[in-house]
C-alpha cells in the first residue's frame, strides 16, 4: 500500500493508518474537493470563524458517514477546528474511491471503498475507535447508527471516555428514540436530523436532485410519462415527488400517515396502496426507513420491466433478498449495481443497487451546497458536545440544535444565492412582539 503524505494536524497518525480501493485516485479526489468546498459556504464559513481557535483540540472523533467528497470537506473542517479524526462510511456501496484517496494522502486514518461485503463494513468501523497511541474515540459522528450500536452493544468499556454523539439521519434518530425510550441509550446525543436546515434541505432537495439522478445513470430511462410510485411522503419522499413531477412523470404515493396523505392528495397527487400501485407503476422508489414496503408479493405483480430501488438508509424497504435467493429467477448484472431479475414468464424487473441507497449506490449522493448545510450542522453538533464536555448540561436523552443555530446554518449559505434578507423594523419588532434578530432566542430544547 502507498505511503500518504501526512498533514502535520495528524502527526499522531501513521502513515499507512488507512485501507482505501486506490491511493492512486488522490490527485483526482482532492480536485473534486476543491470544487466541493467553494459550494460548501457553511463549513468554509465555520473554518474562517473559528481560524486559530481550535475549539475542537483534544477531541478524537470518529465517524461514520457516506465517504463522499462532500464528507471530504466535513472531515477536513473538523481537522482544521483541532480535532483528530478516524473514519469508516456508513454504507457498503456510498464510498466515493477518489474522495477517500484524497482524505487518506492527506493523513487522515479512512478505512472505506465502494463494494466492500457486510464483513469488511464492520472492520472498517472497528478500525476508527482506537488510536494507534493507544487511545480512544472521545466523540462520535455517526450516520444511521452503526458506530454507535458497536459501541454501545460490544465495546461499553468505552463509554466512559466519550462525552457524546450527533446522528445524521432519520433512521439512526429512531434507533436512538427507542435506546432512549428503553433507558440503553448510554451517552448525550444530538439529532442533527431534525434540525430544520438539514431535514427540509438535504432530506428534500438533496433527494429531488439526487434521486433521478442515479436512476437515470443507471438505466438511461426518460421519466416523462412513466409511472413513479413514491413509498413515502415525508421530506424524502416529498423531494422525490417533486423530481419525478418535474420530469413529466405521474405520481402515486403510498402512506400510513393521514397528514401526509392528505398533504400528497392536496398537492394533486394519487394516494393509494403498494397493493394497487404495484400493478402501475413503471418506477418505484421506497422512501420509508421502515421494513418490507416493497415485497415479494408485490415485486411479483409489477409491470414487466419495472424499476425498483430504494432512498432510505438500509437495505430493508424492499424484499431483495426475495429476488438474490430465488433459484427460479434468472439473475442478470447489466453493469455495477443495476441487476436484472426475470421470471419464468419471461418478465424482467430491474433492481438498483441491492436495494440499498440508490442515490450514493449508482451516483454520487446529494450536490455539495444541500450538504454544507447539513455538515454545518454536524460540526456545530460537535462542538457543542465538546465544549459541554464535564459540565452536565446533558444527559444520556436526545436532543436538538437550538433554533438560534438553525437560523445561523441558513444565515451562512444566503449570500452565495445572492438572498438578500429583511431585517425587521424597530417599528415591526415592536409590533410583533419578538427581538429585531429574530422570535427563536430560547435555550436547547428537546425533540
Amino acid at each position: 500500500m502507498s505511503t500518504a503524505t501526512l498533514d502535520p494536524k495528524m502527526s499522531s497518525q501513521k502513515a499507512n493508518d488507512y485501507k482505501v480501493a486506490d491511493i492512486s485516485l488522490a490527485e483526482f479526489g482532492r480536485k473534486e474537493i476543491t470544487i466541493a468546498e467553494h459550494e460548501m459556504p457553511g463549513l468554509m464559513a465555520l473554518r474562517k470563524e473559528y481560524k486559530g481557535k481550535s475549539p475542537l483540540k483534544g477531541a478524537k472523533i470518529a465517524g461514520c458517514l457516506h465517504m463522499t467528497i462532500q464528507t471530504a470537506v466535513l472531515i477536513e473542517t473538523l481537522i482544521d477546528l483541532g480535532a483528530e479524526v478516524r473514519w469508516s462510511s456508513c454504507n457498503i456501496f456510498s464510498t466515493q474511491d477518489h474522495a477517500a484517496a484524497a482524505v487518506a494522502a492527506a493523513g487522515v486514518p479512512v478505512f472505506a471503498w465502494k463494494g466492500m461485503n457486510a464483513e469488511e463494513f464492520d472492520w472498517c468501523i472497528e478500525q476508527t475507535i482506537r488510536w494507534p497511541d493507544g487511545s480512544q474515540l472521545n466523540l462520535i459522528l455517526d450516520d444511521g447508527g452503526d458506530l454507535t450500536n458497536l459501541v454501545f452493544d460490544k465495546y461499553p468499556e468505552l463509554v466512559k471516555g466519550i462525552h457524546g454523539l450527533s446522528e445524521e439521519t432519520t433512521t439512526g434518530v429512531h434507533r436512538l428514540l427507542q435506546r432512549e425510550k428503553n433507558g440503553t441509550l448510554l451517552l448525550p446525543s444530538i439529532n442533527v436530523n431534525d434540525s430544520c436546515t438539514k431535514s427540509k434541505f438535504d432530506n428534500l432537495y438533496g433527494c429531488r436532485e439526487s434521486f433521478l439522478d442515479a436512476v437515470k445513470r443507471a438505466t438511461d430511462v426518460m421519466i416523462a410519462g412513466k409511472v413513479v410510485v413514491v413509498a413515502g411522503y415525508g421530506d424524502v419522499g416529498k423531494g422525490c415527488v417533486q423530481a419525478a413531477k418535474g420530469l413529466g412523470a405521474r405520481v402515486l404515493v403510498t402512506e400510513i400517515d393521514p397528514i401526509n396523505a392528505l398533504q400528497a392528495a392536496m398537492e394533486g397527487f394519487q394516494v393509494t396502496t403498494m397493493e394497487e400501485a404495484a400493478k402501475q407503476g413503471d418506477i418505484f422508489v421506497t422512501t420509508t426507513g421502515n421494513v418490507d414496503v416493497i415485497t415479494r408479493a408485490h415485486l411479483d405483480v409489477m409491470k414487466h420491466q419495472a424499476i425498483v430501488c430504494n432512498i432510505g438508509h438500509f437495505d430493508l424497504e424492499i424484499e431483495v433478498g426475495s429476488l438474490y435467493n430465488d433459484k427460479t429467477l434468472k439473475k442478470i448484472n447489466i453493469k455495477p449495481l443495476v441487476d436484472q431479475f426475470t421470471w419464468p414468464s419471461g418478465k424482467v424487473i430491474t433492481v438498483l443497487a441491492e436495494g440499498r441507497l440508490v442515490n450514493l449506490g449508482c451516483a454520487t449522493g446529494h450536490p455539495s451546497f444541500v450538504m454544507s448545510a447539513s455538515f454545518t450542522n454536524q460540526t456545530v453538533a460537535q462542538i457543542e458536545l465538546w465544549e459541554a464536555r464535564g459540565t452536565g448540561k446533558y444527559q444520556n436523552k436526545v436532543y436538538v440544535l437550538p433554533k438560534t443555530l438553525d437560523e445561523k446554518v441558513a444565515r451562512l449559505h444566503l449570500d452565495q444565492l445572492g438572498v438578500k434578507l429583511t431585517k425587521l423594523t424597530a417599528k415591526q419588532s415592536e409590533y410583533l412582539g419578538v427581538p429585531v434578530e429574530g422570535p427563536f432566542k430560547a435555550d436547547n430544547y428537546r425533540y
